[in-house]
């Protein structure tokens, strides 16, 4: 590249761009020669000088899905550098920008779900294409995958609100990486709360990696003791339900005894009320042992 042109690039200055232009009206086509190069929408997209990578979009909208040798596309540096407005403008211009794929395969949502929604970029992102959210890069960790083993608490509750919104949530949430772990099972793995909103999500509990594993096998394995917590709290909805049930039940009936061995209280003779009382003592007792232990163990 001509030096002045990168410096102009670096710089922001649009006047010395169009003074090179003047010069050589084909300063420019070289970039379209190569199949992978930093082009001066790179540059600028790299050191944040939005102006001058808008007149460089207009003049050459194509260098905006051009990669340079790191396999990175002028989107990706500007969210890698955090330039949020830049990459806003980017989007404004051309929202399928998001869709470009780098190195790996990754998109800019797989950049933020590793670096964080610094500024709300990740939410602006998916607002203006939140299909792209469906996208997996080579390793076929989507950006779940990726949010969870970046401990990225911040990004993985702004994936799972857009998911919400959508009818391939369970898709998305169940994807399973090229190890044949869904996100889920890699929350187990490190231990980590994201868990719940996973859970939350209607992650499938009972999927098997490629070891034959199940989430609560990952956790376990791993003797983590919160995520076995968190698992053995969830992992039989029915249970929970069934537990509801039952404790509905008991109270019920507790109630009715009560009421048919206190009535006429005062009519019977002390040993007798003295009988009465023990009877209903045995009854709470063994009936708040079948709420804590059902019949066949379930919990």
């Amino acid at each position: 590249m001509d030096e002045r042109l990168r410096t102009a690039a670096r710089t922001g200055n649009v006047t010395d761009l169009y003074n090179l232009i003047q010069r050589d009206g084909n300063v420019l086509r070289h970039f379209d020669e190569v199949e992978f190069v930093d082009t001066p929408l790179h540059i600028a997209a790299e050191e944040g000088c939005i102006r001058f990578a808008m007149e460089m979009m207009n003049l050459k909208p194509a260098f905006a899905r051009k990669l340079n040798q790191q396999g990175l596309s002028p989107l990706h540096i500007a969210v890698k550098q955090g330039h949020k407005e830049m990459a806003l403008r980017f989007l404004e211009m051309d929202n399928d920008l998001v869709r470009v794929k780098g190195k790996n395969g990754k998109t800019p949502l797989h950049f933020l779900s590793e670096a964080g929604n610094h500024d709300g970029m990740l939410d602006r992102i998916l607002e203006i294409c939140p299909q792209c959210i469906q996208y997996v890069p080579i390793e076929n960790r989507n950006a779940l995958h990726i949010a969870v083993e970046n401990n990225r608490l911040d990004v993985l509750q702004v994936l799972i609100r857009t998911l919400w919104k959508t009818d391939y949530y369970r898709e998305v949430v169940n994807q399973i990486d090229e190890d044949g772990n869904t996100a889920l099972q890699l929350a187990a793995f490190h231990n980590q709360p994201e868990l719940k909103l996973l859970l939350n999500c209607k992650a499938d509990k009972h999927a098997n990696n490629q070891a034959g594993w199940t989430v609560m096998d990952v956790a376990q394995q791993q003797h983590n003791r919160e995520s076995i917590t968190i698992l053995r709290g969830c992992f039989i909805p029915e249970v929970s339900n069934f537990k509801c049930k039952l404790e509905k039940q008991i109270v019920k009936h507790v109630t009715k005894a009560s009421s048919l061995i206190f009535h006429n209280m005062d009519n019977i003779s002390g040993e007798d009320r003295n009988a009465l009382l023990v009877i209903l003592g045995v009854l709470l007792a063994a009936t708040y042992q079948a709420s804590l232990s059902p019949p066949g163990g379930v919990w």
